[in-house]
């Protein structure tokens, strides 16, 4: 994949060493920065844009949504790929999509492996791949969703609770508990998946006036516990079977939650946030986010800030803060509500989204970026934001920031060839991995005009997804007479490692 760069030259030279001292460039940007927007295909939300679109147009669809958030600076996706018990890849265990293709059990038409193309187009970009899955939500809409007979509530009517015209797994059950980690496994074992991905819906959000009918689960298993301690027992126990079979397939597959924004209010816990909010992760969906974090259980959080500065029970800044001291080691991305521009005079105000990322890179240990909800929101450059993204924000390229737990191995430096073109007084510089065996997932290109550059400290200038013909082409442009140009390029692993840097210099001569 061959980018451009322009920039004056008259010769180039390779040196063995990389310098090491401060960068100049301009604008400060994060060097490590994750950047993401959730598609979501529950209901034709995000994509497709409607059930039974042929596969051709499918594909087309995601192609430009892809291209859409590339150009938005993003360098990740999150995508449902199981909704409701369902896929949108050929499962051994649960049948297609009805959002798919119309029809819940009916293949793509013409055939094909939606997931295996969103990875493989996704991975050109040098982006990386979550696959968003809900681990217990069945049937959408009882009597309403189309439900395959081969469907597991009709295999296993005894698993599934009716609970606000919505079937459900039961998260008591020690059999759905072996299912639904058969269905991930599966998952992490065919796909070449950057992470595994769950969002808010564990227990239910409560329906008013009705308790989860979990009776016979809990008289079975409950062992004389409190209620609220056995449904939190139940879903610790899904998140370490999880968590513990996607390192045994892939060590270097994530695993991130994305919960409700309050975990407690501190009218209940201490060490809860200073919110008022009606509903909680520990308390209402028995969901014990910390303790996940805390043993490290997972790889990242990505609580659902959705609200304003100014909303009353949960002000952005206070969940921001709070969850900015309750990551444990892990990283946090914090979900931001793109989705809600002009719902409210504050969603109104131009600057909105833009104050809450820069809230975020006030943070810098402890936020690591953010999810954009959703996908869709985007189209339509709500408030200019998009254009805030290009040209401030996002102008730079970010690397997604390594985990240490998982990998601190570094690539070998890439290897260069250079090619010059005398008709267009250009050069290329060709890039290829330094030992065949590197997993990589592109090439980091720094540009200075100083020979003591340190990359550890410095932005990017451009990320080249990897592509065994992958380069940047060099022009002669603007450079002054008797100055030089730096580039320095290092080598990005597939675990976001990056290599030693390798240095190019482009030189131009004083006609005087």
């Amino acid at each position: 994949m061959l980018r451009s760069i322009p920039v004056a030259f008259a010769l180039l030279f390779q040196l063995i060493a990389p310098a090491a001292l401060p960068d100049t460039q301009l604008v400060p940007m994060p060097k490590y920065e994750f950047r993401a927007a959730w598609v979501t295909t529950v209901e034709n939300i995000d994509w497709p844009s409607r059930k039974g679109l042929p596969a051709d147009s499918q594909k087309l669809e995601f192609l430009r949504l892809l291209d859409m958030h590339q150009h938005n600076g993003m360098n990740a996706l999150v995508v449902q790929v199981r909704p409701a018990a369902d896929a949108f890849y050929p499962s051994p265990y649960e049948p297609w999509s009805e959002w798919l293709t119309g029809v819940q059990g009916k293949p793509p038409f013409p055939y094909y492996d939606p997931l295996q193309f969103m990875i493989e187009e996704t991975h050109k970009r040098g982006m990386e791949f979550h696959a968003w899955c809900n681990p217990y939500r069945a049937v959408y809409a009882v009597g309403k969703s189309s439900v395959s007979p081969t469907h597991i509530t009709r295999l296993h009517p005894e698993w599934f609770l009716n609970y606000g015209g919505t079937l459900y797994f039961d998260p008591g059950n020690k059999e759905v508990q072996q299912y639904v980690t058969r269905v991930i496994r599966d998952i992490v074992h065919r796909y070449d998946v950057d992470a595994l991905h769950f969002d808010d819906y564990f227990y239910p959000y409560p329906v008013p006036g009705k308790d989860f009918p979990d009776d016979v689960s809990y008289t079975k298993y409950g062992n004389a516990m409190d209620r609220g301690d056995w449904r939190r027992s139940n879903v610790d126990s899904i998140i370490l079977h999880i968590g513990t079979m996607i390192k045994e397939e892939k060590k270097y597959c994530k695993f991130g939650i994305s919960p409700f924004c309050v975990w407690r209010n501190n009218s209940k816990d201490p060490e809860g946030s200073d919110t008022q909010a009606g509903q909680t992760n520990y308390d209402n969906l028995y969901a014990d986010i910390l303790l996940w974090l805390k043993n490290g259980g997972i790889d990242y959080v990505a609580p659902q800030l959705y609200w304003e500065f100014t909303f009353a029970h949960v002000p952005f800044g206070i969940g921001v803060d709070w969850w900015s001291h309750h990551t444990y080691g892990r990283q946090c991305f914090i979900g931001l509500g793109i989705y809600r521009a002009n719902s409210n005079p504050a969603w109104r105000d131009r600057t909105q989204l833009t104050r809450q990322l820069q809230l975020l890179r006030s943070y810098p240990d402890s936020i690591q970026g953010a999810i954009y909800f959703s996908s869709r929101s985007f189209e339509k450059n709500p408030n200019g934001w998009c254009d805030s993204l290009q040209r401030n924000y996002y102008k730079y390229p970010a690397l997604i920031p390594p985990m240490a737990w998982i990998d601190t191995a570094k690539p070998h430096e890439p290897l260069t060839h250079s090619e010059y073109n005398q008709k267009d007084s250009s050069q290329t510089i060709w890039l290829s991995k330094g030992l065949a065996t590197d997993s990589l997932r592109g090439y980091a290109v720094y540009r200075s005009d100083r020979a003591d550059l340190s990359v550890d400290s410095s932005t990017i200038s451009e990320f080249i997804p990897y592509d065994p013909v992958a380069g940047f082409s060099v022009k002669a442009s603007a450079v002054s007479p008797g100055k030089s140009a730096y580039y320095y390029i290092t080598a990005v692993s597939r675990t976001n490692v990056e290599s030693r840097p390798v240095t190019i210099i482009f030189s131009t001569f004083d006609p005087k």
